[in-house]
């Protein structure tokens, strides 16, 4: 994706110093690692999947897991389709709701809403939304609202989860990137391998040559990359944009600039004057 051509070219990445860009950006809302809040991602994690699966009780009590479609609302409520008797359901329970969200095969966000199940009012616009996002319509009484009460957030599986409240979750936004960030992470781990080794050696805080690395995901704050030691281990770490981006130029635009800089950095073209990153957390039997 980057051009290894003179920085005057592409951007004023030297000039500026990475991560210390002195210019007027409106402040960066994200966690202490660089990372969006878990209700953002959690927002995010509902948009881009379609299906998750529902725990509730049926009438004799007994819980019941069943994997359903599901759109959602503005706020981020899930509007679940059941194909199945709602005479087998209790309604105004307690329910929980898991979606997962697979990212390039090595990670599994998740988030588990938990609510009550209702029967929703307001069907017309429930009723676009399921054809906005299915392409067709479904029978009245086959569709359900899930009230989210709170929300557990997991960056992928065995991982300590974080609990979102309500007025957090519906308050979040999800992010700006996520309809094309899986294509620019296939093109990224496709025909740029070498900028991704050249990130994780030059932009990490690492006391040795990365041997093999991919990236997992993409957002408007950074980017998440996985790679491999010498003597195989497997590491995961985020690297943040300078900036935060808003769309898919903005984003691709990030990438480029941090490419020339690691390359011109590389070559002893410009001192590594910056704060690399030191948050590196290394995975167990997982591979790049």
């Amino acid at each position: 994706m980057a051009s290894h051509l003179p920085s005057s070219s592409l951007c004023v990445w030297s000039d500026v110093r990475f991560l210390k860009r002195k210019v007027n950006l409106r402040p960066i809302v994200r966690n202490s690692h660089g990372k969006p809040f878990p209700a953002e991602v959690s927002r995010t994690i509902l948009e881009l999947s379609s299906v998750g699966t529902l725990s509730t009780p049926t009438q004799d009590g007994w819980p019941l897991g069943i994997a359903v479609p599901f759109a959602v609302d503005p706020h981020g409520t899930p509007l679940l389709f059941l194909n199945h008797s709602t005479s087998n359901f209790a309604l105004n329970s307690k329910s929980s709701f898991l979606v997962q969200l697979q990212q390039y095969g090595l990670r599994t966000p998740q988030c588990t809403i938990q609510g009550t199940l209702q029967k929703p009012t307001a069907l017309k616009m429930l009723h676009s939304l399921w054809e906005n996002r299915f392409g067709h319509q479904v029978d009245d009484d086959r569709l359900f609202l899930l009230s989210v009460e709170r929300v557990l957030q997991m960056d992928d599986f065995a991982e300590d989860g974080i609990w979102v409240t309500s007025e957090e979750y519906k308050s979040a936004n999800p992010d700006p990137l996520r309809d094309f960030a899986e294509r620019m992470i296939d093109e990224i781990n496709t025909n740029n391998r070498e900028d991704i080794l050249r990130f994780c050696n030059i932009y990490l805080d690492l006391d040795f040559q990365v041997c093999d690395g991919k990236m997992l995901w993409v957002d408007r704050l950074g980017f998440d990359v996985r790679f491999s030691s010498p003597l195989n281990d497997v590491f995961e770490a985020r690297i943040p944009f300078p900036r935060e981006v808003t769309d898919e130029k903005g984003a691709k635009s990030s990438f480029n600039c941090m490419s020339q800089f690691a390359w011109e950095v590389e070559k002893n073209f410009h001192a590594a004057d910056f704060e690399k990153v030191k948050q590196v957390k290394k995975m167990e039997h997982r591979g790049v």
